[in-house]
């Protein structure tokens, strides 16, 4: 795959809050406040840390989040939050400064400030449905996104919500062995060569079950991070 990067360096983050900085909130309403447009053509991105979700959550750039979360966020949102992903995924640091030109460029887009944009307003999806929020100099993003409420799910095709429950039966009903078994799969996959990306599809073609499949993958793709 092609290799987006759109770093300008990593940021100094001896003054940044903590990853695990909650959205700020408006003292009179107790609202989350209106940060929903960025500013600056350069912003500081940070890993959203969840212990909760980061636990059993999804990769942003995994299957279920492609086909799940991809109805709930929109297109352009969910390519922003993969690409996002890539940039944290890369870096050593626990935060990076992204150049937000570039990255619209890259995905077909420009980069304005303001909120009237489609790349501003993919920004604001991810924040509206609690996938990202907005700090003093950036954004932080999930680094792993929970399972899709209820509520969202009423709103997909009803095909795609009895998926659904079918992914989550899977991983519900899957032994450590069917685990360790796909894990193993997944590592002689990725010593081969194969794509980080592919994996996971891979895995499910010759007969793991999609929730299994998806954790095996994320789990080499984090050691393959790590490395």
């Amino acid at each position: 795959m092609a290799d987006h990067r759109f770093i300008t360096h990593q940021a100094d983050v001896r003054s940044e809050a903590p990853a695990s900085t909650p959205p700020e909130l408006d003292r009179r309403s107790g609202r989350q406040s209106d940060r929903s447009h960025i500013d600056s053509a350069a912003v500081v991105l940070r890993r959203w840390v969840d212990p909760v979700v980061d636990r059993r959550g999804h990769d942003p750039r995994s299957r279920y989040v492609e086909r799940f979360w991809l109805g709930v966020l929109g297109p352009s949102a969910t390519w922003l939050l993969r690409r996002l992903a890539d940039e944290l995924s890369r870096s050593a640091s626990p935060t990076v400064r992204v150049d937000l030109v570039a990255l619209a460029q890259s995905m077909g887009m420009t980069y304005s400030p303001g909120r009237s944009s489609p790349f501003a307003k993919a920004i604001q999806r991810c924040v509206m449905f609690d996938v990202a929020h907005h700090t003093g100099d950036g954004l932080a993003v999930r680094s792993r996104l929970p399972t899709v409420a209820e509520r969202h799910l009423r709103r997909l095709p009803p095909a795609l919500s009895w998926e659904h429950d079918r992914w989550i039966a899977s991983e519900a009903d899957a032994t450590d062995d069917d685990q360790r078994r796909a894990v193993r799969l997944a590592t002689t996959m990725a010593a081969s060569g194969d794509c980080l990306d592919q994996i996971e599809a891979q895995l499910v073609a010759v007969g793991v079950a999609d929730g299994v499949a998806a954790q095996a993958a994320s789990t080499i793709r984090a050691t393959h991070s790590a490395a």
